[in-house]
């Protein structure tokens, strides 16, 4: 990529001098020399002259610094597949591209506008300087600049824009000398990667995108044309606030050309004619997920700092398949509005799709519409998950070798002390079933067997699975936790439920695959690097039961034509209700809820309105997807 060419750019060094004066005084003595045969000026006027300007450039810019300069560049987020969601840049949109990666056309077009002596001079053009020195004289102020495209650059990069002699002089000083250091090929790909071509776009990469929507290798004479017509004022000349003034320009552009005898009279008048298809301008538009790109950004920024997120010109590719993400966006949306047609006011819902494995993110959505909140519900709302919680104590209780799902326990009343007040804990409906199975009492949802589970294996182990599964959201060893007395985030509860749909093989969830800088050298990869952190058999007997949930339990709303489980959840307030589950190959939470924590209202369950939304979603992602059987409890050795 060409920023290798700029940091690597072999200099042509001079003889070394430590007399800044003598050389400026040699300049001096080249630009003299033109000057007195145009003006009759004295030669001791103008060396006098000279040697006070020497001293005053004593602090110029050491232009050998562009050996290692890398410019500020835009860098860019991709779905897996290498669709675009997103760039990232502050005031500057730039992509930095390598001079042969840039058509010829556009650079004939930029030469022949800007400077069609180019090739022939040493930095400045002495013809050029010395009519702009009679039109300033003339007009007794700066009227016209005479410079070249090394000279354009200096100016970009190292001085201000004001317009005077001086600065003109300097920038004199700085081109000669920059052209004792790159060769011609390197001074043009560093300005065309420079210059600013309107509408925050800088570069000729990120201006060719914008104006026509293709690489700048691809640009067709009529568009090189129009391009480089707008560089003496992009925001005037340009076809998106008028066109047919950019049209004008691009027939100065073209006729320049044809005088230089770079293009023929028909090659002319065929781009005149050719139709220019605009693009759209691309700073600063919205992302394609934006829920999504700023997770990812905040993810990038925890490894590499904001400023070099803006400004480093680095290639993201994500874990999310756009596909997917529109998927899961339109399914909030539509079932938004069917939650609202049913009576049940919730004014959120989020929405989180992992791969079980790699534990990659495949979708997500933080709220029902971007435009209107951008708060992310999917990693920022710490939500009570209810009944879904319970999942965590039936694998602690499988994992300690002393139950299987055929084990029996009592649902039948119980206190236990809570400081000075007893905590009794009740079922959903109010009753009591007496003696049942393990497995009954989590496809139906019983709380009292769930906290007598609780007390049974240590609330403390409880909390050290849900760690080992990566929630690390706040979480204390109540007798109520395993009724979901704690608040967790969709992604916390996607990430541990897709653990247990790969029977106990766990890798950290993230957005992220890979990172490159814009040479393509790898700054992070995520490869997955699972380690097995739960009990096989565990998780099979668990995975066992939550089939059971949707087959013949409270979720039975979340059937899918293939083999699924998953769990309910739903707190005492109607506050939050959810649906979690997984396939082999995916596992997605769903949360429904107000922002304001207001109750959705009496017959607000997570069976009866999220469980739907959850299989909408499923049938629709895994479609086409081949089913897939769970592994079975007797695959593996019970602890």
């Amino acid at each position: 990529m060409s920023s290798n060419t700029i940091r690597q750019a072999r200099s042509r060094e001079p003889e070394r001098s430590t007399d800044i004066l003598k050389f400026v005084q040699d300049v001096g003595q080249v630009t003299a020399a033109t000057i007195l045969g145009v003006t009759m000026l004295s030669s001791s006027v103008i060396a006098g002259g000279l040697v006070g300007l020497a001293v005053s450039f004593r602090n110029l810019p050491d232009v050998r610094v562009l050996r290692n300069y890398i410019p500020t560049e835009t860098s860019y987020i991709y779905d897996i597949n290498g669709t675009l969601l997103d760039s990232l840049h502050d005031e500057v949109n730039r992509e930095v591209v390598n001079i042969d990666d840039i058509s010829a056309h556009l650079k004939r077009a930029v030469l022949a506008i800007e400077d069609s002596y180019f090739f022939n001079h040493q930095g400045i053009n002495p013809s050029s300087v010395a009519r702009a020195f009679l039109a300033n004289m003339s007009a007794g102020e700066t009227v016209e600049g005479g410079s070249t495209i090394t000279m354009q650059l200096v100016k970009n990069l190292f001085l201000n824009p004001e317009r005077t002699m001086s600065r003109k002089i300097a920038e004199a000083v700085l081109a000669l000398r920059l052209e004792q250091i790159f060769n011609k090929n390197q001074v043009l790909e560093m300005y065309l990667n420079q210059v600013y071509w309107g509408h925050n776009t800088y570069g000729v990469e990120t201006a060719a995108q914008s104006y026509f929507n293709k690489p700048a290798s691809d640009l067709t004479l009529a568009e090189a044309a129009m391009m480089a017509g707008l560089i003496q004022a992009p925001e005037e000349y340009s076809p998106f606030v008028n066109y047919p003034l950019a049209k004008e320009r691009q027939a100065i552009v073209l006729s320049r050309m044809r005088q230089l005898k770079w293009i023929t009279a028909e090659e002319e008048a065929a781009a005149k004619a050719q139709p220019i298809r605009l693009g759209q301008i691309t700073s600063f538009q919205l992302s394609q997920a934006p829920y999504v790109t700023e997770a990812v950004v905040q993810e990038l920024i925890e490894q590499f700092g904001q400023e070099y997120i803006v400004k480093g010109g680095i290639r993201v590719q994500t874990t999310i398949d756009l596909k997917f993400q529109r998927l899961a966006e339109e399914t909030v949306r539509r079932n938004h509005r069917i939650l609202h047609q049913r009576g049940l006011y919730a004014d959120q819902i989020a929405l989180v799709a992992i791969d079980p494995r790699t534990h990659f993110v495949k979708a997500m959505v933080g709220g029902v519409d971007y435009r209107t909140s951008q708060f992310n519900r999917a990693v920022q709302a710490y939500r009570q998950p209810g009944s879904s919680f319970k999942p965590f104590v039936y694998y602690a209780a499988f994992a300690s070798g002393r139950y299987t799902p055929d084990s029996t326990i009592s649902d039948s009343p119980v206190s236990y002390p809570d400081g000075y007040e007893y905590y009794s804990p009740r079922n959903y409906d109010g009753s009591f079933m007496g003696t049942i199975t393990l497995r009954k009492a989590l496809e139906v949802s019983r709380n009292v067997p769930a906290v007598k589970l609780g007390q049974a294996v240590s609330v403390s182990r409880i909390v050290e699975i849900c760690r080992t599964l990566g929630i690390n959201s706040p979480m204390e060893p109540v007798t109520s936790l395993p009724l979901g007395a704690v608040d967790l985030t969709p992604m916390e509860m996607a990430g541990a439920y897709a653990t247990f749909a790969s029977n106990g093989w766990y890798s950290e969830p993230t957005f992220i695959v890979q990172v490159t800088d814009s040479s393509g050298n790898v700054l992070l990869d995520n490869t997955p690097k699972p380690q097995l952190v739960l009990d096989p058999w565990a998780t099979a007997a668990l995975t066992d039961v939550l089939q059971g949930v949707i087959n013949r339990g409270t979720g039975t709303a979340a059937r899918l034509d293939r083999p699924a489980a998953g769990k309910t959840g739903t707190t005492d307030s109607q506050r939050d209700i959810w649906f979690v589950g997984y396939v082999p190959q995916l596992a997605t939470a769903v949360w429904v809820g107000n922002d304001d924590y207001t109750p959705m209202g009496a017959g607000a369950t997570g069976g009866g309105f999220v469980a739907p939304i959850w299989r909408d979603f499923m049938a629709r992602a895994l479609a086409g997807v081949p089913v897939e059987p769970f592994r079975r409890p007797s695959d593996f050795v019970k602890p």
